[in-house]
């Protein structure tokens, strides 16, 4: 994004910045399939982790606010590539809930297979974000009119709801 807006014409880089975001979409859908497949042939099983469980329960709590906050400025900005981006951010949040569900699930129950079950439906929904990315289809870049009386999603200047955290859920 900061090589994005560098350049005084950041228009310009805007195409490109969404492939190298679609990209790193289809390598996180890549990397999560092969290390849920790993731990579901029974190598790299999950183990128990306070700190993991910590660490992921902070970032379920943080990154929403990163991901709100990137989408708002890729709105008043007309980046459709600063709105991916938050959706990249949104998709890690969901990464952080399947990461602590599974530790807990493994943690009091011993269900391993838990997390990457949830990872390979996350890496799913990272393919299809990548491929919109790569399309340049991202929803909201460009800020909505000021609307009078309406709904929460309308008041946050996305009239047809594209940018709410339910459209984006891996379920």
């Amino acid at each position: 994004m900061a090589w994005q807006f560098s350049a005084a014409d950041h228009e310009r880089r805007e195409r490109a910045a969404l492939r190298v975001i679609a990209l790193s979409f289809f390598a996180l859908a890549a990397y999560v399939t092969f290390d849920a497949v790993r731990a579901l042939l029974g190598s790299g099983e999950a183990q128990h982790s306070t700190s993991g469980l910590v660490l992921a329960a902070l970032s379920l709590v943080i990154m929403p606010f990163l991901s709100y906050a990137q989408r708002r400025a890729g709105r008043e900005l007309s980046s459709a590539s600063v709105v991916a981006d938050s959706k990249q951010t949104l998709l890690c949040t969901y990464l952080s809930g399947v990461l602590l569900v599974g530790l807990a699930l493994n943690s009091l129950f011993g269900w391993s297979w838990a997390d990457p079950i949830a990872a390979l439906v996350i890496a799913a929904v990272a393919v299809k974000e990548g491929r919109e990315a790569w399309r340049g289809d991202s929803c909201c870049a460009v800020p909505a009119a000021p609307l009078s009386a309406g709904t929460a999603a309308e008041a946050d200047g996305c009239a047809d709801g594209c940018c709410s955290p339910d459209r984006h859920s891996p379920a």
